[in-house]
């Protein structure tokens, strides 16, 4: 089983993601509103995979994207973002991320996108 830590400034999209079926594949041991807390929350929990939300007050998700990526390089990064801004989520990808989700997502998009994250 794979721990998974939450990074949305969106309380009812960290909800969402931490209430999908994740049939005993992943382990919610954080959930952070923001970059800052997240890198925090990171050092504290050490989860071997990160769902990222892109904008969010304190630090966004790129800059968070690269500070826990200089923590542990083999961190699996699962961008989620409404940006329908492509270069964002290009840049995301160059720092270290592996996936790229938009909201709005259902279950079972989070759950492949998850899933294809942990197969490599």
């Amino acid at each position: 089983m794979l721990s998974l830590m939450i990074v949305d400034d969106s309380n009812i999209i960290r909800r969402k993601i931490e209430r999908c079926n994740y049939t005993d594949q992943f382990h919610v041991v954080a959930s952070a509103g923001n970059g800052a807390e997240a890198v925090a929350l990171f050092k504290k929990t050490r989860p071997q995979v990160v769902t990222m939300d892109l904008t969010m007050p304190e630090m966004d998700g790129i800059a968070c994207i690269q500070q826990l990526i200089a923590l542990d390089p083999s961190l699996r990064i699962l961008v989620i973002s409404a940006l329908s801004d492509k270069a964002t989520g290009i840049e995301a990808l160059k720092k270290g991320a592996r996936g790229f989700l938009c909201k709005p997502f259902s279950d079972q998009q989070l759950l492949d996108a998850l899933t294809e994250l942990t197969e490599d």
